[in-house]
């Protein structure tokens, strides 16, 4: 599975659903789920409905999908893509640690890259295990974002992933932001402590290369993010230190440049789907 990375805009993996599903992803997602007629299906953090259109395109039969989010733009979006496909998905508006939702509802429960960012990991999981009935299964997908393996050609492109790294992290800390970046390989521990028991656990590489010097534009969409996590720090230190990394990227894109093609990225993570059975 080749998606599309950047270690160098963000310290997690972000938009998994609206850039990186796809029709594998589906399959994947439909054989361990196993939907039978008559089930109820919950995606927790749905967003703008990726898995219910990708699921509801199969036609699955007498299916049905629920998609829960507490951004309320993103749900508007969900219910237009869905409608708009003839596609029969409910949604509601609630917070992955307290569903709206009453217990052993559903027969199959799916998070997909939202618990990295949930500080309250157990109370998150308790409530996937609350509202899926008694030998239901429970699907969650996470990365291990400690574990992002980075190389460049040119010293100054490890020196900018490094620097980076500081930037983000003090962003988020700055925030309050206590989320554990190793989460997807501890999800079968956490949810067999919440009475999920752990069936499988499937691996899924997340990584791009890059062979001779990117696009200006490719550059371009880089600063842009920075720019706009620099504008989004509260503290001069951390806006100095966005700084630093702005100036440091910007000498990276003229190595690079100056490399040609002889210029080379790569970046890997990986994605940790564990899939459970609630127990009773």
């Amino acid at each position: 599975m080749a998606r599309d990375i950047d270690a160098l805009t963000a310290s997690t993996l972000k938009h998994l659903r609206e850039r990186w599903w796809d029709d594998k992803f589906t399959s994947f997602l439909r054989e361990r789920l196993l939907p039978r007629p008559g089930n109820r299906i919950l995606d927790v953090g749905c967003g703008v409905g990726t898995a219910e259109v990708s699921l509801g395109l199969l036609q699955l039969s007498q299916v049905r999908l629920y998609g829960v989010d507490r951004l309320v733009d993103r749900l508007r979006q969900a219910v237009a893509d869905t409608r708009a496909r003839n596609i029969r998905a409910r949604f509601a508006t609630g917070d992955a640690c307290a569903l709206p939702f009453k217990d052993a509802v559903f027969d199959s429960t799916f998070c997909v890259a939202v618990l990295q960012h949930i500080a309250d990991l157990e109370n998150a999981v308790r409530e996937l295990a609350r509202v899926t009935r008694s030998g239901g299964r429970v699907l969650v997908v996470e990365p291990d974002n400690a574990a992002r393996y980075w190389f460049s050609s040119t010293e100054t492109g490890k020196r900018a992933f490094e620097l980076g790294g500081r930037f983000f992290t003090a962003l988020a800390l700055a925030r309050g932001d206590t989320t554990d970046p190793s989460v997807g390989p501890k999800l079968p521990a956490i949810l067999d402590r919440h009475k999920i028991e752990p069936v499988s656990v499937h691996l899924f590489p997340v990584s791009v290369a890059h062979l001779g010097a990117p696009a200006a534009s490719a550059w371009a969409s880089r600063r842009e993010a920075i720019v706009a996590s620099i504008g989004r720090a509260e503290s001069e230190s951390i806006k100095r230190l966005g700084a630093d990394y702005l100036k440091l990227l910007d000498r990276y894109a003229e190595e690079a440049a100056s490399a040609g093609s002889a210029f080379v990225e790569i970046q890997n993570t990986m994605l940790f789907a564990t899939m459970g059975v609630r127990r009773e």
